[in-house]
């Protein structure tokens, strides 16, 4: 079974989390001194840009431990997604990464990683609310464009700028520095309200419940205040307060609007 976990117990997890071993969570091998940069005058052409992404994702994919097909959260993330084959035509896959981490995240190729410290906080229906908004940063082309900044500006600019027609290899340093960037993108709130809009309809499209999105962000906004905002996700999805409490609004009377009915606040069950 999922550990049932109360509110409160979030913030001891993300204070121990501070102090486990760096092999115990979210690996990205961070290139030292990846700072911003100036963007160059670079132009990257779908195809290079779908190669990079690649790389970025299989190397995350292979640095941090993914649970195999018989795992219980592997076994409840493919339960929740069961039918969510694609995004505004864009491929969709999920994968769990078991670390002690809370987040999620989408990358722009439609690859959807969940972390198992949220699986274990989550309800089914917070956590598709949470997995709808990210997909709705996916299907707007936030993450695309976060992305690309990324690549013109951080570790990687130079190997990038190097390049004419075929996309460069990359170090693991570079490759780190992409993966942080696409796990830690920072949106601004028009992005994150047309987020909220696209993952709401991208949720409602497939048959399920868009107040998910809404109990997840109530339950965010709680760990926001009793954790000191200690979270890196609470971090990057809230960084406002005010405007924290306009989206839940914004979304909750448009779930009332539509005629959905809002779910009882449920426990995290591993099935």
């Amino acid at each position: 079974m999922f550990k049932n976990l109360s509110i409160k117990a979030i913030s001891l997890i993300i204070m121990i989390a501070a102090a486990m071993p760096a092999s115990a969570q979210f690996n990205l091998k961070k290139a030292v001194g990846a700072a911003s940069k100036a963007a160059q005058a670079v132009t990257l052409t779908d195809e290079q840009m779908a190669a990079y992404v690649k790389e970025s994702v299989d190397w995350m994919d292979k640095n941090n431990p993914v649970p195999d097909e018989n795992n219980e959260y592997t076994k409840r993330l493919r339960r929740l997604t069961e039918g969510l084959k694609d995004a505004d035509g864009i491929p969709l896959n999920f994968k769990v990464y078991d670390v002690i981490d809370v987040n999620a995240f989408a990358c722009p190729d439609g690859s959807v990683r969940v972390f198992s410290s949220l699986m274990d906080i989550m309800s089914d229906d917070e956590l598709l609310g949470i997995i709808g908004h990210e997909i709705g940063h996916v299907t707007r082309r936030h993450s695309k464009n976060a992305f690309k900044t990324q690549l013109l500006t951080g570790a990687a600019k130079d190997a990038v700028g190097s390049t004419s027609s075929k996309a460069a290899a990359l170090t693991d340093s570079q490759l780190g520095s992409l993966g942080e960037g696409l796990i830690n993108a920072k949106y601004s709130q028009k992005q994150e309200n047309e987020a909220d809009d696209a993952g709401y309809e991208f949720l409602v499209a497939n048959g399920k419940n868009p107040w998910g999105m809404v109990m997840a962000f109530e339950k965010f906004q709680k760990m926001e205040g009793e954790a000191g905002s200690k979270s890196n996700y609470v971090q990057k999805m809230f960084s406002s307060h005010p405007e924290t409490a306009k989206r839940i609004k914004r979304m909750s009377e448009r779930a009332t609007k539509d005629g959905f009915e809002r779910p009882a606040a449920e426990a995290a069950e591993q099935k």
